[in-house]
């Protein structure tokens, strides 16, 4: 069984992180975490390095987008797995043209002091994790294709999945639901955030352990 060793090496070399890697990491940044999401009126061409904002929104039709309303079965799913595509396809669209640049490797080489204790992964997965945060289904897509390229093995996958569930979508759901319930917080906004955010890398640091402890042979 492939073996989880939380890097990545290229040619037996550390891939070199030129500055263009870097700039691509930062877009990355900015696409991924939703840092730009509805940013304020005056900052509001900023939500154009945003991966939301750039998918936009489906149009409608007598009120409904084309999915309809009322539907059921078969038909009905079908047409929800369509709604799916426009986020799968751009977040590994663009995910593929800034791993060319070399945004991966500079993720690995930031994130893997980070993941690898806590999660038993490599860095490079950080890219995947920051998508999850806007879209679980480009998140999911990410994840499958870092575990298919061997970048992680089943036991990083599972451990992942457990990140992504926990709180799944949570800048898109928190700035657009939970949005409503600001005027009653009684502690800043971005407390709840942080602690949530917090919260996703203790249940994937638990899950590791339960399949280093209780799954083990399954996971050897």
């Amino acid at each position: 069984m492939q073996q989880d060793t939380g890097r990545i090496v290229q040619d037996g070399r550390t891939p070199a992180l030129s500055l263009g890697a870097w700039v691509a990491f930062a877009l990355a940044l900015c696409f991924f975490s939703g840092v730009f999401y509805r940013a304020p009126e005056a900052w509001k061409f900023l939500g154009a390095l945003d991966f939301t904002t750039l998918l936009g929104r489906f149009g409608e039709m007598g009120g409904a987008t084309f999915a309809g309303r009322g539907g059921a079965g078969a038909r009905q799913g079908f047409l929800y797995a369509v709604t799916l595509f426009p986020g799968v396809m751009a977040a590994m669209g663009i995910l593929a043209v800034l791993a060319h640049y070399g945004a991966l490797n500079v993720a690995q080489f930031l994130l893997t002091p980070l993941f690898e204790p806590l999660l038993g992964v490599s860095g490079r997965c950080g890219l995947a994790l920051m998508t999850s945060l806007q879209s679980t289904d480009a998140g999911a897509a990410l994840t499958r294709q870092l575990y298919e390229e061997g970048s992680i093995g089943l036991k990083g996958l599972v451990v992942l999945s457990a990140w992504q569930y926990a709180g799944s979508a949570l800048v898109a759901i928190y700035f657009s639901i939970v949005s409503a319930l600001f005027p009653a917080f009684i502690v800043p906004v971005w407390v709840p955030l942080c602690l949530i955010f917090g919260l996703k890398f203790l249940g994937g640091a638990l899950v590791r352990l339960a399949l280093s402890t209780l799954y083990r042979a399954d996971f050897s």
